[in-house]
């Protein structure tokens, strides 16, 4: 079988998986939690202008909206907790770039990171496209989650973070512990322990439909 990363015209990326992705074309068969979950914690936030000793990873600011969604939200199911957890999945590939140089990178920027989140999304079988409601909700989240890392982390005073993203919608003492910088292979592995729990979640709901006819019979038998 001949060798696709080779062929002309197209942009692949090898993964530690073994698996290539064409970043032009990205097929969920080649998106690996293990790569994911690998590259987001060697990604730095900020560009790594961030005290401590170790980089702020995109897999520890994942963690982080989440938990701050979980709290806005109590109710919030498991596949909407995957989609916050994945709100930046395609920085694995792309690595982080700051909103201003985005704009100037323009549409083909977007029109490539927005492959890549359908890619993620249909792999792990979530919608391609999240739902508004919810996408603005993640949004809210993401704002919070920047506000504390840009004041407690990126020597942002409050008046300048309030700025940029507005006042955060829960206090430091609920998301502290999650903004202390861990090294890369700590936020790989809590952000991979933490998926693969929602995700288990999100199947044993699945499968409670067809489980709770058999319930009943059994109770009336």
């Amino acid at each position: 079988m001949p060798d696709r990363s080779s062929a002309p015209g197209r942009a692949w990326q090898r993964m530690l998986s073994g698996r290539r992705l064409d970043l032009l074309d990205p097929s969920p068969l080649d998106v690996e939690l293990e790569d994911i979950a690998h590259g987001l914690a060697r990604v730095a936030r900020w560009n790594g202008q961030t005290h401590g000793d170790h980089a702020y990873s995109v897999a520890q600011h994942s963690l982080l909206v989440e938990a701050v969604l979980a709290l806005l939200l109590p109710t919030l199911d498991a596949p909407a907790r995957l989609t916050a957890l994945l709100h930046d999945a395609p920085e694995y590939v792309i690595g982080d770039m700051i909103s201003p140089f985005k704009a100037v990178l323009g549409g083909e920027y977007k029109d490539v990171e927005r492959r890549l989140q359908h890619a993620v999304h249909l792999r792990f079988a979530l919608p391609a496209e999240c739902e508004p409601k919810l996408k603005k909700q993640i949004k809210k989240a993401d704002q919070a989650a920047a506000y504390w890392e840009a004041t407690l982390l990126a020597g942002f005073a409050e008046k300048e973070a309030r700025r940029y993203f507005g006042d955060p919608s829960v206090s430091r003492e609920a998301v502290g512990a999650l903004l202390t910088p861990w090294p890369a292979t700590e936020a790989e592995r809590r952000f991979r322990e933490r998926f693969i729990e929602v995700e288990t979640g999100l199947a044993k709901r699945a499968e409670a439909p067809a489980a709770r006819p058999a319930a009943r019979q059994r109770r009336s038998a």
